[in-house]
């Protein structure tokens, strides 16, 4: 048994100190600390004792975006590398996303996947299924309701996997039960754009661009479309990586959050929407500084945009906080905005982040929690995670509130090596990790023989 004393304890909209015991995988016993120090837990043995004093204890954050990288794309990351970031960075499980090679829009590819992660992976782990304009019969097939949900890309991606097919998208959006997870950028609109600029200033296009081409327009157009379906087949829709302040224009608002909804029994809302770690840190002045650091599709935008995505965190109309982890080599970020790829690192330093902007009075760390750890687990049924709680796995994060540090390349854990954050100073630092109740992270130490689980979902 472990035993961590004298943490503050941040969960289900509360802090407290309290002592935690950890038996095997799960959490045995939480005991608040008042007055009197002797309770019975004093009596019993435990192999580790470890004194929190002044730190936080939160539960891991549940990543529901992740591209890391594997099989086929393995110079960029691989699950190995990616869960290990991601575990020093606070994140205990991760959802992972199709376009890799082959794609993950099989049965038999995405049960690869899970055996792959079963031997690779430090965090738990689960899997989307991919969708295609041609593959809705390997969707309904048995074996399909093993992944999280389903990915469809109403937007450019890799290969075969934009989904631009009217009757393709009817059919998913009437015939799919499981969630239908959806990045919402419209085409048409991204080319004609393209097209506009190129004719009007050459194909060498700057990073400034970017936002100009992958515009508001094309996220709200693809989002609305994306809504309407939902509505129409009463579909359970979850909007990936929002970006502008139109499109909260689409969402309910839902000030006690989804996990307050399912813990009193309350109708949980069929329409979601996820916001990324990037989209909340940055702005489009940031362009400037930072280049193709911070190229992500959908774009960063204005700070407006920015502002009104914090806001509807706040207001319960966004639902989850994500990464969209997408690492690409240095080599791959170079060049116009037309040919640097698109997607960064965040595993590591997304917790981080949003301790941050508490310290800056943005969020509260009781929504950090809500939003990173409560909601994901909830909205995809993630079965006993996402809580700090007697009988669940003890995923586990204890972070020192008063350590400030600088993301350097020396303590980037990327496979690509490099961060937007390089040269950013943080005040809180994640010190040590739990998964399933083992001490995986330790101070930048690992325990490299650990492997995670499948993050189990109810159907």
């Amino acid at each position: 048994m472990i035993l961590i004393k004298n943490a503050t304890v941040i969960n289900e909209g509360a802090q407290y100190q309290a002592d935690v015991w950890i038996e095997g995988e799960r959490i045995a016993a939480i005991y608040p600390v008042h007055g009197s120090r002797f309770t019975v837990h004093d009596t019993q043995p435990c192999t580790q004792i470890i004194d929190a004093t002044g730190l936080l204890l939160l539960p891991g954050m549940i990543d529901d975006q992740v591209h890391f990288r594997e099989p086929g794309l393995m110079h960029k990351g691989d699950i190995h590398s990616e869960s290990r970031a991601a575990v020093a960075g606070g994140i205990t499980s991760f959802m992972d996303m199709p376009n890799t090679i082959p794609q993950t829009t099989t049965v038999e590819a995405l049960n690869d996947k899970f055996a792959l992660a079963a031997k690779e992976s430090v965090a738990n782990y689960s899997f989307f299924i991919g969708a295609t304009n041609d593959n809705l019969d390997e969707l309904k097939k048995e074996g399909a309701g093993r992944a999280t949900a389903v990915k469809v890309f109403m937007g450019s991606s890799t290969g075969n996997m934009l989904v631009d097919n009217v009757d393709a998208l009817e059919k998913i959006f009437a015939e799919i039960r499981q969630i239908i997870a959806v990045h919402c950028e419209s085409e048409k609109i991204i080319r004609a754009n393209k097209e506009k600029y190129i004719q009007a200033f050459g194909e060498d296009l700057d990073i400034s661009f970017h936002p100009k081409i992958r515009s508001c327009e094309a996220c709200y157009i693809s989002s609305n479309e994306a809504v309407a379906l939902a509505k129409k087949h009463n579909t359970r829709l979850h909007l990936f990586h929002l970006s502008t302040a139109k499109e909260m224009e689409l969402l309910e608002a839902s000030p006690h959050g989804i996990a307050d909804q399912a813990r009193n029994d309350k109708i949980v809302k069929r329409i979601t929407g996820e916001v990324c770690i990037h989209h909340l840190w940055f702005s489009e002045e940031d362009y400037a500084r930072l280049g193709n650091r911070i190229k992500w599709n959908p774009a960063i935008k204005t700070k407006a945009d920015r502002d009104a995505l914090r806001q509807a965190l706040i207001d319960g109309k966004l639902d989850v906080v994500a990464t969209d982890h997408a690492p690409h080599t240095w080599e791959e970020k170079q060049g116009s905005c037309l040919k640097a790829a698109s997607g960064g690192p965040m595993v590591q330093h997304a917790l981080t982040v949003m301790l941050e902007l508490c310290r800056q009075g943005v969020f509260t760390k009781e929504l950090v929690v809500e939003k990173t750890a409560h909601a994901p687990a909830e909205l995809f049924g993630i079965k006993d995670r996402g809580y700090i709680r007697e009988g669940y796995y003890a995923d586990l994060v204890l972070v020192d509130p008063n350590q400030s540090w600088t993301v350097t390349k020396d303590n980037l854990l990327y496979k690509c090596g490099w961060s937007p954050l390089e040269g950013q100073i943080f005040s809180h630092k994640v010190v040590k990790t739990f998964v399933n109740g083992k001490l995986v992270y330790d101070n930048g130490t690992f325990d490299e023989d650990f492997r995670g689980k499948e993050a189990e979902h109810s159907s």
